[in-house]
C-alpha cells in the first residue's frame, strides 16, 4: 500500500536522494545531481501544504512538489513530480495529481500549470492525457508549441495548463 502525505522541510534529504537515484537511467550522476538543485528546501519550508509525498513500506516512492501561485489568484503551479522508476505507470503520479488538483481547488485555484521539457516525450504525454493543454509557444518542434529559450538561452520549455473545478474536489 502507498500512502500519501503533505511534505515537510524533513522530507528534503530524501526527495534530492530520490531525484539523484531515479534520473540517472536517463542522465549521468552529475546531471541528476544538478536536476536535484531544483528542489531547493525552500520549497518545502513554504509550500509543503500542497507538496505531497508518497510512501510505500517507509520507503520514497513519489513526490510533488507544487504552489498556489502569490501574484495569479486563480492559478497553482506544479513544480516537480518524481515517482520511483519501479512504480513508474502504476498510477502514483495521477494521485499525486488529483491529491495537489484538490489542495489547489480548496485554496480557490482554477487553473494548474506546469513545464517540461521538449525532449521529455513521455511527459508531454503523460499531461495531455491528465487533461493539460499546450499553451502556444513561439516554435514548434515535431507538432509541440515550445517557448524557446524559457528558463534561458538554450533551455526551452513545453508550457501546460488545466483548468479544475472546485466542485470537483469538495
Amino acid at each position: 500500500m502507498i500512502d500519501l502525505r503533505t511534505a515537510g522541510e524533513a522530507d528534503h534529504p530524501r526527495i534530492v536522494a530520490a531525484i539523484q537515484r531515479w534520473w540517472t537511467d536517463s542522465r549521468s550522476p552529475e546531471a541528476a545531481r544538478e536536476l536535484s538543485l531544483l528542489v531547493p528546501r525552500l520549497f518545502l519550508q513554504h509550500f509543503g501544504g500542497t507538496s505531497f509525498v508518497a510512501e510505500r513500506d517507509g520507503r520514497m516512492a513519489g513526490f510533488l512538489i507544487g504552489f498556489a501561485s502569490a501574484d495569479r489568484a486563480a492559478e497553482a503551479y506544479v513544480h516537480f513530480v518524481g515517482v520511483d522508476p519501479e512504480l513508474r505507470r502504476s498510477g502514483l503520479a495521477r494521485r499525486l495529481y488529483g491529491e495537489f488538483f484538490a489542495a489547489a481547488a480548496r485554496a480557490g485555484r482554477t487553473r494548474v500549470h506546469c513545464i517540461t521539457s521538449p525532449a521529455n516525450t513521455g511527459s508531454i504525454a503523460f499531461h495531455r492525457s491528465m487533461g493539460f493543454e499546450l499553451i502556444a509557444g513561439d516554435a514548434e518542434i515535431g507538432g509541440i508549441p515550445v517557448h524557446r529559450d524559457y528558463d534561458g538561452p538554450g533551455h526551452d520549455r513545453v508550457c501546460f495548463a488545466r483548468h479544475i473545478d472546485p466542485d470537483e474536489f469538495r
